[in-house]
C-alpha cells in the first residue's frame, strides 16, 4: 500500500517508478480521486459550519418572535443536514475507490533494480558450483528408477486430482529430512527463531501481505471464509499486524516449515509433469521484520541464508536479481536462487528473497517506536524461501542420480536418514 501524501508531494517520482513496472497513467487517476474526495470532505465541513450557525440563529429568531426567519432558518438547517449526509456518503465512496486503487498497485522498485519486461531481462549476480559432468543421459526426477516407487502421481490424482502427489518410503523420508535439515541450519547457524503457525488465516491477513485483493484467484478459500496460506510469509509477517513495537526488538527473524497451497491459476500448461508445480507443497520460509534503515542489509543477509542451504547440499546454483517486469507485486527488489537441474538441462527457481520496504506494513498498520524518540514509523518486511522443500528434493534427486538408477545423497542429509547415503535403484535407503 502506498502513502497518498507521498504521492501528492512527489507525483512525478511515483509515476516514473510505476512506469518502470510497465504501468502508466495511474498517478493522475489517484490524484483525481484524492482531489474529489478531499473536495467532498471540505464541502461537508463547510456545510456543517453553516448548519451550526443556522441552528444557533433558529433559537434567536424564535426568541424574537420572528416566525418567518425562524421557518427560513429551520429549513436551511434541514437542507444543510441533507447536504452533509450526501457529501459524506460521496466522500466515503471516493475514499473506498481510492483505497481499492492503492491496494491494487504494486510496490515501487528500487532504482538499482534492472528494467525489463520478463525473465529474459533478469540479471545474474553470481554462480556457485559447477554442474556435474555425466557419462550418461540424465533424466528428470520422476523418471529416475529409484524414485519411481516412492513418487506416486496416479494415487495423488485419484485422491485429489491433477498436480498432487503421494510420496512413499525412501523418497518421503528424504523429503522430510530436507525440511528438518533446513530448519536446523537456519536456527542453529543463522539465528532464526523457529515458529509454527496456522495454515488457515482470516481475509485481513491475506490483505496485509498483498495476496488480496488482486491475486485472490491464486489461492484457496474455504466455505467458512478462511484462506489457505500460499506460504507462511502470510502468517509470519502478520504476527506484527496492528502492533506498535519497540525498535530495540528489531530485527525479528523467523523461520517456519509449513504446508502451502496454491491454485496455480495462471500457470495452465506449465510444468504439468513431476513435482515442480503442485497445488499442495511444503516450504521452509524466512521472514524478517526490521526498522527503516536495515532492510537492504537484511535482504543480503537473508539471501546468504538461502544460498547456504544449497551450498551445504552441494547443489550448483546461480543468484539473479529480477527485473521490474518479473518482480512480484509486493517487492522493491528480489533475488532469485536458481538451482541446476540436469534432467531439464537448465537452472530453475528454488527460492525468492524479497525486500518489501513498508509496503506490507502500511497494509497491516505495523509500526515501531524509534529508540531516539519521535513519532512511530512503519516497520520494513522481508520474506524468502529457505527453501522450497519439494523443489529441493527434485534438485537432490536429479543432481545425485547415477547411471544405474540409484541416487547418491548429500552428506549433510546422512544424519537425518539414519546414516543412509544412497537411494537404491529399487527405491530403498541404504
Amino acid at each position: 500500500m502506498h502513502d497518498i501524501r507521498a504521492i501528492r508531494e512527489n507525483p512525478d517520482a511515483f509515476e516514473h517508478a510505476l512506469n518502470r513496472r510497465g504501468l502508466h497513467g495511474l498517478t493522475s487517476q489517484i490524484l483525481s480521486l484524492d482531489s474529489a474526495r478531499r473536495a467532498r470532505i471540505n464541502a461537508a465541513e463547510t456545510a456543517q459550519a453553516e448548519q451550526n450557525r443556522a441552528s444557533k440563529d433558529v433559537g434567536a429568531a424564535k426568541a424574537r418572535g420572528d416566525d418567518a426567519e425562524f421557518e427560513r432558518l429551520r429549513a436551511l438547517v434541514a437542507e444543510k443536514k441533507a447536504d452533509i449526509a450526501r457529501m459524506q456518503a460521496e466522500a466515503a465512496d471516493l475514499d473506498a475507490q481510492l483505497r481499492d486503487l492503492l491496494l491494487g498497485i504494486p510496490n515501487l522498485p528500487l532504482d538499482s533494480v534492472p528494467e525489463g519486461r520478463d525473465e529474459e531481462d533478469n540479471v545474474e549476480l553470481r554462480r556457485w558450483g559447477s554442474p556435474r559432468a555425466l557419462d550418461f543421459a540424465p533424466v528428470e526426477h520422476f523418471e529416475i528408477a529409484g524414485v519411481k516407487p516412492g513418487m506416486d502421481f496416479e494415487t495423488g490424482a485419484k485422491l485429489s486430482g491433477s498436480r498432487f502427489v503421494v510420496l512413499k518410503g525412501g523418497v518421503a523420508r528424504i523429503h522430510r529430512a530436507l525440511a528438518q535439515f533446513m530448519l536446523d541450519l537456519h536456527i542453529d547457524r543463522h539465528g532464526l527463531e523457529e515458529t509454527w503457525t496456522p495454515v488457515l488465516v482470516l481475509e485481513d491477513m491475506m490483505l496485509g501481505t498483498g495476496q488480496l485483493p488482486k491475486f485472490g484467484e491464486d489461492s484457496y478459500k474455504t466455505r467458512e471464509g478462511y484462506w489457505l496460506i500460499p506460504t507462511s510469509e502470510v502468517t509470519l509477517t502478520n504476527t506484527v499486524n496492528g502492533d506498535l513495537v519497540d525498535q530495540s526488538s528489531l530485527p525479528r527473524r523467523m523461520v517456519a516449515h509449513s504446508q502451502c497451497f496454491r491454485s496455480e491459476a495462471g500457470s495452465a500448461g506449465r510444468d504439468t509433469t513431476g513435482m515442480l508445480r503442485q497445488h499442495q507443497f511444503e516450504k521452509v520460509e524466512m521472514v524478517s521484520i526490521t526498522d527503516a534503515d536495515s532492510g537492504l542489509a537484511e535482504h543480503d543477509r537473508m539471501t546468504r541464508c538461502a544460498e547456504a542451504v544449497l551450498e551445504a547440499l552441494d547443489l550448483p546454483y546461480r543468484t539473479i536479481v529480477l527485473c521490474t517486469g518479473d518482480m512480484g507485486a509486493g517487492a522493491r527488489i528480489t533475488h532469485d536462487l536458481e538451482v541446476w537441474l540436469p534432467g531439464q538441462d537448465r537452472y530453475r527457481e528454488i527460492s525468492s528473497v524479497s525486500y518489501c520496504g513498508d509496503y506490507q506494513a502500511r497494509r497491516m498498520n505495523a509500526r515501531y517506536r524509534p529508540d531516539s524518540g519521535g513519532k512511530p514509523e512503519f516497520v520494513h518486511t522481508l520474506n524468502g524461501s529457505g527453501l522450497a522443500v519439494g523443489r529441493t528434493l527434485i534438485a537432490v534427486l536429479e543432481n545425485g542420480q547415477q547411471a544405474d538408477g540409484s541416487v547418491l545423497l548429500p552428506a549433510a542429509l546422512h544424519p537425518y536418514l539414519g546414516g543412509a547415503s544412497r537411494l537404491t535403484a529399487e527405491g530403498q535407503l541404504s
